[in-house]
């Protein structure tokens, strides 16, 4: 399916609040970054960020070292087995690093995004409209 089909799908499959919208409108209701969703991956430094140095300090040497084996990937699994072994490397620390790891796994973003279009342009709308 391609872009402009995708988008009339959008449109026509929540028809109550796309209907009353000009075709301006519903593009920036579709480009506007206002959902939240679950990150399907984060990159090793993305995970190292959130560790705070109290946290990482407190680690014994070899939590430290399976915390730096994780950091070398970029494909970290942020609500799977990836996320297990952070929490449980980081157990007992007396930081917000699992905290904001929590947070930081949840990223907001627009329905363009979730759909898979990207940004839709006024033009899109109307070009969807026609098909």
């Amino acid at each position: 399916m391609g872009k402009l089909e995708t988008i009339k799908a959008e449109l026509d499959g929540n028809v109550p609040l796309y209907s009353a919208l000009t075709n301006a409108e519903a593009a920036t209701e579709l480009n506007a970054v206002n959902k939240p969703r679950n990150r399907a991956t984060m990159s090793g430094k993305e995970v190292k960020d959130k560790i705070t140095v109290v946290d990482w300090d407190s680690r014994l040497p070899d939590q430290q070292n399976q915390l730096l084996s994780l950091f070398a990937r970029d494909d970290l699994d942020p609500f799977g087995i990836d996320q297990h072994i952070f929490v449980q490397n980081m157990a007992g620390s007396t930081g917000d690093s699992v905290a904001a790891l929590a947070v930081a796994r949840v990223e907001t973003v627009s329905q363009g995004r979730i759909i898979g279009v990207g940004f839709v342009s006024e033009g899109d709308v109307f070009h969807a409209r026609s098909l």
